[in-house]
């Protein structure tokens, strides 16, 4: 069930939404439109406590992740990392393949940091989250359809098959992305990696890149240099937003103020959090929170998951 308090979006955990016809043990996958006749009541904004992956087969309309709107496109498949925040709004017949599976399931078909380093749609960034597939739709669907398949099939060793079968869309969405190219791209990936773990650590306490860099053993310019070489951003953009995209999931939460959310992200008093939101993103805290009601609340479709 959805866990939440006054502060917090609510999460939702992965067996809240499944049907356990499709569930085979930690992942859950199924036809998208099935997915979605059981999940109408479910309203924005929330979280879920595991990993969602959902690809479009037919239908239009638009999809938010972490406040980046995204248009629905047929051949389109995305994925999401737990902890996110998202909404949808759908227009005709909506339909494709959902997959929802635990951190566990994660590490054991990716091996956590040795794989997901190297599949940028899985580090939590939405807009490399988003892919629309062209030429390799139809390959992605077939691994998608067997998957969908194996889950409800009382067949030997169809948890291991389940789990290859991931893993090949893992790597055919890889491919079409081409993130396997040589050079400092890939020679900078592990300190990257290594430094968005510590940013997700750390954010709400280390705001600057020097702050960092001795953790990872270099110097600042070092990575200051990896960070816009494999990414076009600079150390500091990396860590600006993080904590901006917590703090735009914290003001739409109902029961926390401004001067609170100041607090958690670590913020020595609410004018200079107040501040550094307007610079960084054009409005006050208390504007997006405006914005973010007044659209929620004269929307005439159901935001769902």
């Amino acid at each position: 069930m959805a866990k939440e308090n006054k502060n917090t979006i609510p999460v939702y955990d992965i067996g809240t939404l499944a049907d356990t016809r499709y569930m085979r043990g930690d992942i859950t996958a199924e036809r998208f439109s099935r997915y979605l006749s059981r999940q109408q009541a479910l309203k924005f904004p929330h979280r879920h406590s595991f990993y969602h992956l959902l690809f479009f087969t037919a239908g239009g309309g638009t999809h938010t992740i972490d406040f980046e709107r995204f248009p629905v496109v047929p051949g389109q498949i995305y994925f999401m990392i737990p902890g996110q925040v998202h909404s949808w709004y759908f227009e005709g017949d909506i339909d494709g393949y959902v997959v929802n599976f635990s951190e566990q399931y994660m590490y054991s078909v990716a091996g956590a940091l040795q794989y997901q380093g190297q599949f940028p749609f899985l580090l939590g960034n939405a807009t490399d989250s988003v892919v629309d597939l062209g030429s390799a739709a139809g390959d992605v669907e077939e691994l998608l359809s067997a998957m969908a398949a194996e889950t409800m099939a009382d067949k030997p060793l169809a948890q291991d098959m389940v789990r290859a079968l991931l893993m090949q869309v893992f790597i055919t969405v890889a491919r079409h992305v081409n993130v396997y190219g040589a050079g400092v791209q890939q020679n900078g990936l592990p300190v990257l990696r290594s430094f968005r773990a510590l940013i997700e650590q750390h954010y709400t306490s280390l705001h600057l890149p020097q702050q960092y860099a001795p953790l990872l053993h270099i110097t600042p310019n070092h990575l200051n240099a990896v960070c816009t070489q494999v990414t076009g951003k600079s150390a500091g953009t990396l860590i600006r937003e993080r904590v901006l995209l917590e703090a735009r999931r914290l003001l739409v939460s109902p029961g926390i103020t401004v001067a609170e959310v100041a607090w958690q992200l670590g913020f020595v008093d609410n004018s200079y959090f107040s501040r550094f939101f307007r610079k960084y993103t054009g409005i006050t805290p208390a504007q997006f929170r405006q914005q973010s009601d007044t659209t929620c609340n004269t929307c005439t479709h159901v935001c769902t998951e």
